[in-house]
């Protein structure tokens, strides 16, 4: 690719969630690249997501690594480490992991990780939820 290209070339990461109050399950997330002449490529993020850079220092650790793993073997997690559950499900699962792992800044480690801001109030609106203490009980497996 010529330097001219590189320049011209824009990387976007697009999450889309349900309304609050809606259950769901599943989570979808577009990657997708946009070339200098408006060409869209989906699927393909390059240095975006899944870049080894873009994991927080906190979690980059031999046993973070593991059980990062582990989160996304259970299905919570994609390849790039970024939740396939709900908000408050993330909230929740950050507050598990950063506890293992004995993180002090949690909510900057994985809305840096996640590219998400005010997880605090997402893990506030899954303390209200039944379903929380579920989830609580399927992470301590990990």
């Amino acid at each position: 690719m010529e330097e001219k290209d590189k320049k011209s070339e824009v990387n976007i990461t697009n999450n889309f969630y349900a309304p609050i109050g809606q259950k769901i399950d599943h989570v979808d997330t577009i990657n997708f690249r946009m070339d200098g002449d408006g060409t869209f490529h989906f699927g393909e993020v390059g240095s975006v997501v899944g870049n080894a850079d873009a994991i927080p220092p906190a979690l980059s650790s031999e046993a973070a690594q593991e059980l990062l793993a582990k989160a996304r073997d259970a299905g919570y997690l994609d390849d790039a480490f970024q939740p396939k559950v709900s908000r408050p499900q993330a909230a929740v699962l950050a507050d598990v992991i950063a506890g293992r792992l004995g993180i002090r800044e949690k909510w900057k480690t994985f809305e840096a990780l996640w590219h998400r801001r005010n997880m605090r109030s997402d893990f506030n609106e899954a303390l209200d939820q039944r379903q929380t203490l579920e989830l609580r009980e399927k992470l301590k497996s990990l």
